[in-house]
């Protein structure tokens, strides 16, 4: 199962000779630890954005109501 580099998305080989992953597109290379922090620092990025997308989904549909219903809560 190839490994996909949390930066550019390239397929990730592993170098058993030096014990590192290194990115085929963009050369970057990664211990097995530092592989692992940054797949977290990916999706925790992730998360945070979904967090904002989420509430402009929910400012917008606030400012679509009508002002009856913006007084009422």
């Amino acid at each position: 199962m190839p490994k996909y580099c949390p930066e550019c998305g390239g397929e990730l080989r592993y170098d058993a000779e030096h014990k590192v992953y290194s990115c085929l597109s963009c050369g970057l290379t990664f211990r097995h630890q530092e592989l692992i922090e940054a797949y977290d620092a990916a999706r925790s990025r992730e998360t945070e954005e979904e967090k904002k997308r989420q509430e402009r989904r929910d400012y917008l549909k606030w400012w679509l109501r009508s002002r009856e219903e913006k007084k009422r809560g």
